[in-house]
This record gives structure tokens, C-alpha cells and sequence, in this order.
């Protein structure tokens, strides 16, 4: 017997509705560092950005064993943003794998080869503390 397609669209509707009834939304930050943690990214550094640049909120920066578990990585933080209702983010680097950039907006995610990781550095430079900006000093007297 053949169920009616008005049944399974009521009963994914109501699961929808349910779970959004009971559920916060996460914040971004928190599914990045999830999905990452999911697909086995290693050595995973967030770093708060807030006041050092008005680029996001946050830089992630991890790495990836193979140019393949790079791209694949990259796919599924995509994939994990637009389920959990970001908008899709921009992606720069996959054809090669070695460093792909995800841009989702308020946090950037650089995932890179381990070799190319260790070469840019790219963590201890924003993690670094920046002093005033000169412009925005006073003069002392």
C-alpha cells in the first residue's frame, strides 16, 4: 500500500516545527568547530578577531592530513553551515587543496595541508596583541 505524500510532508513539517519549538539555534562558531571536530580536522585554533579587525568575529584555522581530507573537510563545514540555516559560504581553494579558505560571514575559516599551515603561520599573527593604532593616539603634553 502506497502512503500519501500529504503524510510525509505533515510529518516532516511537524518534526521541523517541533525542533525548532525546543531548539536555539547555534551560534556559528559552534557548528564550525563541531563540523570540524566531525570530519577530523586536526589541530583546530579559534582565535576572537572582535576589535582587531572588522574582517568577522572570529578566524578559525585548522588542518587536514591530504589535499583530499582538506577538500572534503571544506565540503562538509559547507554543507554543515547551510543545514544549520548560515547562508552558503564562500569557498576559495579547492581545486588544489593545500589552503581553502571558507568565509561564512562573522567567521573565517582558513583549513590548510599541514606543510602549508606551518609555512604561513597565518594563527600566530592574529593571535598576536596589537597595540593602539597610531591614528587614534593622543598626543601626550
Amino acid at each position: 500500500m502506497a502512503t500519501s505524500p500529504t503524510k510525509s510532508t505533515n510529518s516532516k513539517i511537524a518534526k521541523q516545527s517541533k525542533t525548532d519549538d525546543t531548539q536555539k539555534p547555534k551560534p556559528m562558531i559552534d557548528v564550525i568547530i563541531q563540523s570540524l571536530e566531525d570530519a577530523k580536522a586536526e589541530d583546530i585554533v579559534a582565535i576572537d578577531i572582535r576589535g582587531k579587525s572588522s574582517l568577522g568575529d572570529y578566524m578559525v584555522v585548522a588542518s587536514g592530513r591530504s589535499h583530499r581530507h582538506v577538500g572534503a573537510v571544506a565540503a562538509q563545514l559547507a554543507h554543515a553551515l547551510k543545514e544549520n540555516g548560515f547562508e552558503r559560504p564562500l569557498l576559495e581553494g579547492l581545486p588544489h587543496c593545500d589552503w581553502v579558505l571558507v568565509d561564512g560571514g562573522d567567521v573565517i575559516v582558513h583549513i590548510f595541508r599541514p606543510e602549508v599551515r606551518e609555512f604561513y603561520n597565518i594563527e600566530k599573527m592574529w593571535s598576536a596583541e596589537f597595540g593602539n593604532d597610531s591614528s587614534t593616539e593622543q598626543p601626550t603634553k
